[in-house]
């Protein structure tokens, strides 16, 4: 496995302007990652100049660009919004190549719109990304959709897309605190489609409340089923990133290394 970190991790430094992508590449060669994943919303254009040199800057410290990252909305009623966001993803592919990346992030929902079923809501969903596929596959860039909430906010649900759209370029990402309950059967259920995967320091419960994830049981889970992609931070909690994420950057370096032997 590869150890990365997500762009998303200082989004508030991102989004203020007081972190630029370049800031973000350079911290993550400092803390000794394997990579890192450039997530769309924090790119001041994407201009081919701009994103050539941040595929240089990566190049330079010796980083893989792991993905990158849109935020889609497939579950919108109107038939030509969805169109417009099955476009926008595609232009997001073309961000990917650009970059060298080998896989982009999508998410199947953002909530299920007031008036409609959920099975109407997953068709939306399911169509968006089989008009989208064959694109990803003409580049070779992998669709990773996220588990998040909604539609995928278990391993029952996100499983639909796995039976449905069977595709060598399109997996889950696979992120473990995204849900309340059963936080590691989802992991395990769910490993043997991840193409990637992110890492939080903490979840929540059923009760709503916040504990600390089990890395190495994770790690275990993920080793078992031989995954060897990367595992990209993604912090969330409450310590300021600047000292949370070296601490959990350095604390995933040395398990993965461990679990090697």
């Amino acid at each position: 496995m590869r150890i990365s970190c997500a762009a998303y991790s200082f989004r508030e430094a991102l989004t203020k302007r007081e972190m630029s992508l370049s800031d973000f590449i350079r911290l993550c060669a400092e803390l000794g990652l394997d990579g890192v994943e450039l997530t769309g919303y924090y790119f001041p254009d994407t201009n081919r100049a701009t994103l050539n040199a941040l595929k240089r800057e990566c190049f330079r410290y010796g980083l893989a660009i792991a993905g990158t990252a849109t935020r889609n909305h497939f579950t919108q009623p109107d038939a030509d919004a969805r169109k417009a966001e099955v476009e926008s993803v595609k232009q997001w592919i073309d961000v990917a190549v650009a970059l060298g990346a080998p896989m982009l992030r999508i998410f199947a929902d953002r909530g299920i719109p007031p008036g409609y079923l959920e099975r109407q809501a997953y068709d939306w969903s399911r169509e968006c990304i089989e008009q989208v596929l064959p694109y990803a596959e003409s580049q070779g860039v992998v669709l990773a959709l996220e588990t998040h909430w909604g539609l995928t906010a278990d391993a029952e649900r996100t499983l639909r897309y796995v039976r449905d759209l069977k595709s060598d370029y399109f997996g889950i990402l696979l992120d473990g605190a995204n849900t309340r309950e059963n936080h590691y059967e989802m992991i395990e259920k769910l490993a043997p489609y991840a193409v990637s995967v992110h890492a939080k320091t903490h979840s929540r419960n059923a009760k709503d409340e916040f504990f600390e994830l089990d890395y190495e049981r994770i790690f275990r889970i993920l080793k078992a089923v031989g995954y060897r992609g990367y595992v990209a931070i993604e912090y969330e909690y409450t310590d300021p990133p600047m000292q949370a994420v070296p601490r959990f950057a350095k604390k995933l370096l040395a398990l993965r290394d461990r679990l090697k032997k």
